[in-house]
């Protein structure tokens, strides 16, 4: 576990449950694993309640599924409806199909325990939500950031918004294949922006056309230098949905390309499955003719739309990228690893690499690998990094990752 998230984690907790007996026991359990200070709701109600009138998010939430007033759906409902993000581990005494499908409700839901709650299943939770901490930057006030458009126009034309890189490594080999490209922003008086705060206004204000450029610009030029020395790597790139109904954008990324000198292959742009719905648009020839000048494609959140199958045969998708609500957790979730195994399964038959995002537990990145899933990153393998930073993690990283590697597979010399 990062420190840095293990103290966030343990700052705080707050336990939802109508059954006094639970809320007491599952309180002194928090209270036994370090957590500093542990607040009590009877439902859903109070639970909100409780946060509101907190300065500080608590570190973990655990709520029950059975209450009065509100219940554990619609407390989360409300929680995703007011966009405050904390993590969440449902345990309740109810069936594992039921726990599951609540599961799927939010991003922030990161465990689904049936009742009682013991130590070692506290610690399960704790894996899990310190992961949650660990890739989610902490937001330690309810409000959003006060994100104004001009202050986002001038971060980027100052290139204070920066990629970071996420490795992508080989499933049984864990060598490492290629990075993914994130934006990052650390405002001066802000401290971290997260990129669900400034993404969606660059998005709405046309600025994540000259956003996605930039990143796109300083992430080629870190490959460049990466390329003159020794260090090849593919290099990932989220492109938005606003941008694909442009059809400039296609030269505008070859003669970044060819200006930093990349191999076309070595670039894969992510999109999602919501960009090419509207068959009749301009994305399929977007896309078609990006896959015409050789870059890779790749159909990112895969199982979280309605149309991903036909997708598949609309669109010269090279790359399959599992959604991480299908890999976090999926060791323990039957209905999950069929929809994995079976996704995996797909893309094997369509000749299409496949990458499995947000890999946190040992036990999910061995399921990976019995499935033979091509690669996967997540903060198991590493979190994204600068790129100095990324250099000096891959000359060791074979060696990190040596008790990773599948069962079978010699150890690298």
């Amino acid at each position: 576990m990062q420190a840095k998230a293990l103290s966030l984690l343990k700052r705080s907790a707050l336990i939802v449950d109508d059954s006094t007996v639970q809320r007491q026991h599952a309180v002194a359990l928090c209270r036994a694993a370090g957590i500093a200070a542990v607040h009590e709701a009877a439902d859903g109600l109070e639970a909100l309640a409780a946060i509101e009138s907190l300065d500080v998010l608590p570190g973990l939430l655990i709520v029950d599924l059975e209450m009065p007033r509100m219940d554990g759906i619609e407390l989360i409902e409300e929680l995703n409806r007011r966009g405050i993000r904390a993590p969440i581990a449902l345990v309740s005494s109810r069936e594992h199909p039921l726990i599951e499908s609540v599961q799927a409700l939010g991003h922030s839901v990161v465990a689904g325990l049936r009742k009682p709650l013991s130590r070692d299943t506290l610690e399960q939770i704790l894996s899990a939500a310190a992961a949650f901490h660990a890739a989610i930057p902490a937001r330690s006030r309810l409000l959003r950031l006060p994100i104004t458009v001009a202050m986002l126009r001038q971060a980027i034309a100052e290139r204070a918004i920066v990629p970071h890189f996420q490795p992508k490594v080989d499933t049984q080999s864990c060598a490492l294949r290629g990075v993914e490209a994130l934006a990052r922003w650390s405002h001066p008086t802000l401290g971290m922006v997260p990129p669900d705060e400034f993404i969606p206004i660059a998005e709405s204000t046309g600025l994540i056309h000259a956003l996605t450029l930039s990143i796109m610009e300083q992430a080629f030029a870190q490959c460049a230098a990466w390329n003159e020395q020794g260090l090849v790597l593919s290099v990932a790139i989220n492109l938005s949905p606003r941008l694909l109904v442009h059809p400039e954008i296609v030269m505008q990324i070859c003669d970044l390309q060819r200006r930093y000198r990349l191999r076309a292959e070595q670039v894969i742009l992510e999109v999602t499955e919501s960009s090419v719905v509207d068959a009749t648009g301009s994305a399929p020839g977007v896309l078609a003719r990006l896959r015409l000048k050789g870059f890779g494609l790749s159909i990112d959140d895969y199982g979280t739309g309605f149309s991903s199958l036909q997708q598949l045969t609309r669109i010269p998708f090279t790359e399959l990228k599992i959604d991480r609500a299908f890999v976090c957790g999926a060791h323990r979730r039957d209905s999950i690893r069929t929809i994995l195994e079976s996704a995996i399964d797909l893309a094997h038959r369509l000749q299409l690499a496949t990458v499995a995002e947000g890999v946190d537990a040992v036990d999910d990145w061995r399921l990976l690998q019995s499935f033979r899933c091509t690669q996967g990153q997540g903060w198991l393998i590493a979190p994204a990094m600068a790129g100095p930073e990324l250099q000096a993690w891959a000359a060791t990283c074979q060696e990190r990752l040596a008790p990773l590697q599948a069962p079978t597979h010699p150890s690298s010399p």
